[in-house]
């Protein structure tokens, strides 16, 4: 891949695709630009049969009503009247073929919007805060923010050939709504008296990331100012470039680095990149939601409302899509939220338009501002449905799973589960409370689907990964474990406990005791 990449950088197979590819076919795709597809946000599909998926890149989760018809009508013509939210606040298709492209990267350019460097070794889908501008909880508005470091990073070739995907969050909400220790680089909210005066800013984490040996992102000895963030994330993105381990794609993210340098190197080789910084000051981090804003709730603007709605598992259709546009224009400013837990806002909603909103029809039978437990916080990846890696199917599967859940258990506190296909962690298992990972058992009848049990993450204060039960679950008593699982829980819980600090309290050897329990026979 590495040569791959030096013969012919990945930003050029955009050009080549419009003017060649879309033209002769599938037939005429080079291998080695096949793997540059993914620089256009284009990965081949499963089947390998000249269909591919597509991110769209949506920077801090934030769309107008415009990009959302458009979002829309290239679900209609393209892809198969489907919609994917990704846990990267991304828009992902299915089903398109090389010769709709240009059309769809004109659609998407039309509107202010783009799926190139979604995937790739480059800076992908900016994180962010999805109420940003509206919201009582953050100290101040990253929008301008994330749109200068979308324009100085999105086709820099400066940065487009890194060792390996690089993904970065800005978030200036004190939940930490960017999931700062998961991602390559991050800011969160800081302040700090300079010169005598307070200001407000941000920390900077490094190193973070998910798959296989996930690592969290370690804090520098760094508060950076709002005019400095593209300072600071270029000199981050040009140490990982130079220094970044390129001998093995399983050993080139950023956190490799980071574990063998330590912060305090990595904080003094960023300063020798980027001149002077201020060091860290008062962090305003106060806890996680998780990216979860179900509900109708006041925003920093007194009189107006946004609206957190559910999407179960991400996945909606373009009728949805364009209701959601309409939804946005008739009550709110037109602008729509894309959410890291795969869901999505209204923003901007007038007092006196609340109580209409919440009896339009998507909301009160898809969409709904209060879902019930479990299909709430049901996240899932792609799975073998699309996803070349996948070895089990799990969109679907973990839509039918909560709602067996919502049947079987009664439970007034949120649960987390989150289910993958493979572990290269799409859907971000390892901060689930629960996080199921696709595998294969051998049985008399043959190889059939299985999960892997995780228990106990959080990103919520010392965050910690979850950790994973010597077990492995047939499917088929997937959801009778998972109901025993949560009902042992629910009766031997604190007030107010959550799942991952029920976990953290009685201890990994307790959970996996009642998985032993549940799993052999009387």
């Amino acid at each position: 891949m590495e040569l791959t990449k030096l013969e012919k950088d990945g930003l050029d197979v955009i050009e080549t695709i419009i003017d060649k590819y879309s033209k002769e076919g599938w037939q005429s795709i080079e291998p080695s630009d096949l793997d540059r597809f993914k620089w256009a946000g284009i990965y081949q599909q499963r089947p390998k049969d000249g269909h591919f998926m597509m991110r769209v890149r949506i920077p801090g989760g934030v769309l107008s009503h415009e990009q959302a018809d458009a979002l829309a009508g290239i679900a209609e013509d393209y892809g198969r009247d489907l919609i994917d939210v990704t846990t990267r606040q991304a828009i992902q298709y299915h089903w398109l073929t090389v010769e709709s492209l240009p059309d769809i990267f004109e659609r998407l350019a039309s509107v202010g919007l783009s799926s190139f460097e979604a995937c790739g070794d480059c800076p992908r889908t900016i994180v962010g805060n999805p109420l940003a501008g509206i919201d009582p909880h953050e100290v101040l508005d990253t929008r301008p923010i994330v749109a200068e470091l979308e324009k100085f990073f999105l086709g820099n070739r400066d940065f487009s050939n890194l060792p390996r995907k690089y993904k970065m969050s800005i978030s200036a909400n004190v939940y930490n709504t960017g999931h700062a220790q998961i991602n390559d680089l991050a800011f969160t909210p800081a302040r700090k008296t300079i010169n005598g005066k307070e200001e407000i800013g941000f920390h900077v984490w490094v190193g973070g990331g998910l798959s296989t040996k996930p690592h969290m992102a370690r804090q520098l000895d760094v508060f950076c100012l709002p005019e400095d963030v593209v300072r600071v994330a270029a000199g981050v993105t040009t140490i990982f470039r130079d220094f970044g381990y390129r001998h093995k794609r399983t050993h080139a993210r950023l956190k490799y680095l980071v574990a063998d340098w330590g912060p305090e190197k990595f904080c003094e080789e960023l300063v020798r990149v980027t001149g002077e910084l201020q060091s860290r000051g008062e962090d305003l981090i106060r806890g996680w939601n998780a990216g979860y804003f179900y509900g109708i709730h006041e925003q920093k603007q007194k009189g107006l409302y946004y609206a957190g709605l559910s999407v179960p598992v991400g996945r909606m259709n373009a009728a949805e899509m364009r209701e959601l546009a309409r939804l946005a224009r008739e009550y709110g400013d037109g602008t729509i939220g894309t959410c890291n837990s795969q869901n999505v806002l209204i923003r901007q909603i007038p007092a006196d338009k609340v109580e209409a909103f919440k009896e339009e029809s998507l909301i009160v039978n898809r969409f709904r501002l209060t879902p019930n437990t479990f299909v709430g916080y049901a996240v899932s990846c792609t799975g073998i449905e699309y996803c070349n890696l996948a070895v089990v199917e799990t969109k679907e599967r973990m839509r039918a799973l909560a709602e067996y859940l919502d049947e079987t258990v009664e439970l007034d506190t949120p649960l987390r589960i989150h289910m993958v296909g493979c572990p290269n962690s799409c859907g971000q298992h390892q901060i689930a409370d629960i996080g199921l990972q696709g595998a294969l058992v051998r049985t008399p009848d043959g190889m059939v689907d299985a999960f892997d049990v995780h228990v106990g993450g959080t990103l919520e204060g010392e965050a910690r990964f979850n950790r994973k039960l010597k077990i492995r679950v047939d499917v088929n008593r997937l959801g009778p474990f998972l109901a025993q699982l949560i009902g042992a829980y629910k009766e031997e819980r604190l007030e107010g406990e959550t799942y991952w600090q029920y976990v953290e309290r009685v201890g990994i050897e307790t959970i996996q005791s009642q998985a032993d329990s549940i799993l052999t026979p009387a």
